[in-house]
């Protein structure tokens, strides 16, 4: 069987709402402009109890069980990721996250400029506000419910855009992270894909020190991605749905990556280069 062009590698955890949502926002039926494309998904389930179901689509995801679940989320990453053979491999640490309709073909021509890209797509949650101050406010799995519905969800012309807040105000300016993190294959073996050094729940800042590792590897080139992103449906995690919580996770996470790494986890600041998915244009700063 030949290698697609793209692999897509998602974990996730009880996510029976959700993971459904994010692989349709994948599947052929939803991603535009793709149609020279192949692509995989290959999902890794972290310890749920039950394997998530699929809908029906094309292509078919590969939903497997984690092979050692555990509280952090690395390890199945790591297996999702090591079951890839596209050319061009992205990691959705959070499958909760579903992804803009032009996003696939957007990446595809990114890489097409750079040997050793690495792709970073802006993270995006649904509701107009941070959803863990949200929360305190009424925002739930029903209000976001409505607002899919609003937007136009499942057609792909659906504005997801619309019903939905940055988490960073520009997508030119400081980065922390990306949820959908695209590198070539070759890079992702190089770096030995997220680091298992990162064992509390949730990963900690496993997620940005996989960005800034990548970014400092030799010969990669950071593009950073306008006109698509992927959106973070609400599913009852602590960082989206208590913001007192959320600041202790975020504390906590911070003391342990400076012990691990001997310095404080920081926004990603050079420019790079940026692909605008809605004119095809590329700026290199």
């Amino acid at each position: 069987m030949a290698a697609p062009d793209i692999s897509i590698a998602i974990t996730c955890w009880r996510m029976d709402r959700e993971l459904p949502r994010t692989l349709w926002s994948l599947s052929r039926d939803f991603q535009q402009g793709a149609e020279g494309l192949s692509w995989e998904i290959i999902v890794v389930d972290n310890g749920s109890g039950h394997l998530p179901v699929a809908p029906k689509m094309t292509p078919v995801p590969q939903i497997i069980a984690a092979s050692n679940p555990a509280p952090s989320p690395v390890q199945a990453m790591n297996q999702a990721l090591s079951l890839a053979r596209g050319r061009i491999v992205g990691a959705w640490i959070d499958g909760a996250r579903m992804a803009s309709s032009g996003l696939l073909a957007a990446v595809a021509r990114a890489a097409e400029a750079h040997p050793a890209p690495v792709i970073a797509v802006p993270n995006r949650q649904f509701g107009f506000d941070r959803q863990a101050s949200a929360t305190q406010h009424g925002y739930d799995r029903a209000t976001e419910d409505a607002l899919l519905a609003q937007a136009g969800w499942p057609d792909p012309a659906a504005d997801l855009f619309a019903v939905s807040w940055p988490e960073e105000a520009q997508v030119t300016g400081p980065i922390l992270e990306s949820n959908a993190l695209f590198l070539h294959r070759d890079t992702w073996s190089a770096l030995g894909g997220f680091d298992p050094i990162f064992t509390e729940p949730g990963g900690g800042m496993c997620n940005p020190d996989m960005l800034d590792r990548a970014l400092n590897h030799a010969g990669t080139q950071f593009i950073r991605m306008a006109g698509v992103a992927t959106f973070h449906q609400i599913h009852g995690g602590t960082s989206t749905s208590d913001p007192a919580q959320a600041v202790i996770i975020v504390k906590e996470a911070t003391r342990n990556y400076l012990r691990l790494r001997g310095k404080p986890p920081r926004k990603q600041r050079a420019p790079g280069w940026l692909y605008d998915a809605t004119t095809g244009a590329l700026t290199r700063s």
